[in-house]
C-alpha cells in the first residue's frame, strides 16, 4: 500500500519497511522457496505502483495473480494485527488487461519475427553458431530486398528460397549449406506445433499500449496469462526478454524520475538464464543496466538468488528475501550466498534468519535516499488488497473484450510480405523459364530447319554435278560411236578401192593383199583421227 507518498512493503514490530517511488528503476529481487510468500510479495508491490499511477506487466505462471481485479478478503487477521485499519487499508480491486501468446485467456499478444531478430529467435529455435549465423544472413538477405518477415510462413518461404537458390546468394553472402538451411527450417515447423504460428504474425504489439491508467489515474496491470506457455520456458523467457529490448528501444532517455514509467515483474526468472549463451547473458545485463534511465524498474522473481547471475544480480537495488532450506552443503552454500548479499543486521543473522523465515515473512532491503541499501529487516510483508487466486472463466472473458485493446489485436492480419512476394517472385521465375524454353525450342527447330534446308542444298548441288558428270559421258560416247562409226566406213571403202586395184594387177592374191593393206590404212586414219 502507499502511504505518506512511499510504497509500504512490510512492518517489523513497530517498524515500517518502505520502497521509495525514486529508487524504484534500480530493481529489485523476490526469492524465495516454493510457499514462502513470493507471490503474495510480488502482489502486494504491483498493487502499490498502480495505485501510484505506474503501470506493471507481470506473468501469471500459476494463474493466481488474475484475482487483482477483484477486492481480497480474509486478511483481517493480519489486517489487526499490523494495525492496518488505521492506515487506510481497504480491500481494492485494481484495473488488469489480460494477454496471452495464444490468444485463449487473454488478448492476443503477438510480434513479427523481423522484430524479435535473429539473435532471439535462435534462441527459441535452439540453433547452433553456425545455423544462427546463416539465420542472421537471411535475415539480412530479406531486408535488402524488402521481403518483410512478419509470420513463420514468410520465415520459411524465405529460407525455401536460399535453399533452392542457394547458387545465387553464394558469392555475395557465402556458401549456406541446403542441410543446415532444412535444420533451421526443421525447427521453425516445430515452433509453430508450439504455437509459434499463432504469436508471430499482425497486429503486432505496440509496447506503448502497456503504458495506460484507468479513468482514476491507477497504473493498468498487464498480465500475461503464462500458464500455458511456461512449458516452454525457452519461449517464454525469451518473449520476456523481448519485451524489455523493446522498451530499451523505444523509450526515450528520463534519467532519474520521481516515480517509474511502468514496472516490469519476471517471475520463473531463472528459466531466463537457463542455457543461455555468454553473448546473450551479456545483452541480459546491459539491458538490465541501461534500461534504468530509460524509466523502467525490473524486479526478478526466483527461488534462489544463484539462479541469477552476479553481474545481473549486482544490479538490483532492492531485495526481498523470503525463506530458503539448507538440505546439503550445496543449499547451505547458496543461503550464505543470499546472506552475504544484504548488508548485515547486528542485531540478528542473516543466515540464521533466512532459514528461520516463515511464510510471508522476509529479509528486507531497499534503497535509501542516496541509493544506499539499507540495514537488512526481518518482517513481515503486508497482505494483498486484492483477491489472491484466479477468477472464473465469464469473468475474464468479459474484461478481455471490455478492453480497448481487445479490438486493436483480437484479429489477425495477413499483410502483403515475404510469402506472397517470394511466391510472385517464383511465378515470375516460372513464367521466365518457360519463356526461355519455349525460345529455346523456337530456336532448335530454327536450326534443324536451316540444317535441312542446306543438306537440301547439298544433295542438289552433288546431283547438278552428277547430272554434268553424266551428260560429259554421254557427249564423249556419242563421239566414240560417230567416230568409229567414220572409221568403219572409210576402212570398208579404202579397203575396197586398195583390193580393186591390186586385184587389176596382181589377181586373187593381190586383191586379198590390197583389202588387208586397205584395213592397215582405215586402222590408222582412224587412229590418228581419235587422237586429234
Amino acid at each position: 500500500m502507499v502511504k505518506n507518498g512511499k510504497i509500504l512493503i512490510a512492518k517489523a514490530d513497530e517498524k515500517e519497511l518502505f520502497l521509495l517511488p525514486k529508487m524504484a528503476n534500480r530493481h529489485g529481487l523476490i526469492a524465495g522457496a516454493t510457499g514462502s510468500g513470493k507471490t503474495v510479495t510480488l502482489k502486494v508491490l504491483a498493487e502499490s505502483f498502480s495505485e501510484m499511477g505506474v503501470p506493471v506487466f507481470l506473468a501469471d505462471v500459476k494463474g493466481d495473480l488474475a484475482g487483482m481485479v477483484c477486492e481480497g478478503s480474509g486478511m483481517e487477521e493480519r489486517i489487526e494485527k499490523f494495525g492496518l485499519s488505521d492506515e487506510g487499508f481497504s480491500y481494492k480491486k485494481f484495473p488488469a488487461t489480460f494477454w496471452d501468446l495464444y490468444g485463449k485467456n487473454g488478448i492476443q499478444l503477438r510480434t513479427t519475427v523481423s522484430e524479435m531478430g535473429p539473435i532471439l529467435l535462435s534462441r527459441i529455435l535452439g540453433l547452433n553458431d553456425l545455423q544462427s549465423d546463416i539465420l542472421t544472413i537471411a535475415f539480412r538477405i530479406a531486408d535488402e530486398n524488402g521481403w518483410f518477415l512478419f509470420d513463420t510462413k514468410d520465415l520459411k518461404a524465405l529460407l525455401n528460397e536460399l535453399s533452392n537458390n542457394n547458387k545465387d546468394y553464394a558469392e555475395e553472402y557465402g556458401k549456406m549449406s541446403p542441410q543446415s538451411i532444412s535444420a533451421i527450417l526443421r525447427s521453425v515447423v516445430s515452433l509453430e506445433t508450439q504455437g509459434g504460428d499463432i504469436f508471430f504474425g499482425e497486429p503486432a504489439l505496440n509496447i506503448t499500449d502497456f503504458f495506460k491508467t484507468d479513468t482514476d489515474g491507477r497504473g493498468m496491470i498487464n498480465i500475461l496469462d503464462a500458464q500455458g506457455l511456461i512449458g516452454n520456458g525457452i519461449l517464454y523467457s525469451t518473449f520476456l526478454l523481448w519485451m524489455l529490448s523493446e522498451l530499451f528501444e523505444n523509450l526515450p532517455e528520463v534519467g532519474d524520475l520521481e516515480k517509474p514509467k511502468m514496472v516490469f515483474f519476471f517471475d520463473e526468472a531463472h528459466l531466463l538464464f537457463k542455457d543461455t549463451s555468454k553473448a546473450l547473458t551479456d545483452k541480459i545485463e546491459q539491458v538490465v543496466k541501461l534500461i534504468r534511465s530509460k524509466g523502467v524498474g525490473v524486479y526478478f522473481i526466483t527461488q534462489n538468488p544463484k539462479d541469477i547471475p552476479d553481474g545481473v544480480l549486482a544490479q538490483l537495488g532492492n531485495k526481498i528475501q523470503h525463506a530458503l532450506h539448507a538440505y546439503t552443503p550445496a543449499d547451505q552454500k547458496a543461503v550464505k550466498a543470499a546472506a552475504e548479499s544484504f548488508r548485515e543486521n547486528p542485531s540478528f543473522s542473516t543466515f540464521d534468519a533466512i532459514m528461520e523465515l516463515g511464510t510471508g515473512e522476509g529479509v528486507i532491503s531497499c534503497l535509501d535516499e542516496g541509493g544506499i541499501p539499507c540495514i537488512c529487516e526481518r518482517a513481515y510483508v503486508l497482505p494483498p488488497m486484492s483477491r489472491i487466486g484466479g477468477i472464473d472463466d465469464s469473468m475474464r472473458d468479459n474484461i478481455i473484450k471490455s478492453s480497448i485493446m481487445y479490438s486493436v489485436y483480437a484479429n489477425a492480419v495477413d499483410n502483403d510480405s515475404a510469402f506472397e512476394m517470394l511466391k510472385r517472385k517464383g511465378i515470375l521465375d516460372a513464367k521466365e523459364a518457360e519463356k526461355a524454353k519455349e525460345e529455346e525450342a523456337l530456336r532448335k527447330a530454327k536450326e534443324k530447319e536451316e540444317a535441312a534446308q542446306l543438306k537440301a542444298q547439298q544433295r542438289a548441288a552433288e546431283a547438278e554435278i552428277r547430272r554434268e558428270e553424266r551428260e560429259k559421258e554421254r557427249e564423249a560416247a556419242a563421239k566414240k560411236r560417230a567416230a568409229k562409226s567414220v572409221a568403219s566406213t572409210l576402212t570398208g571403202t579404202v579397203g575396197r578401192e586398195v583390193g580393186k586395184n591390186f586385184g587389176k594387177s596382181f589377181g586373187k592374191f593381190g586383191k586379198t593383199l590390197g583389202g588387208n593393206i586397205g584395213a592397215s590404212l582405215g586402222r590408222g586414219i582412224i587412229g590418228t583421227l581419235f587422237k586429234s
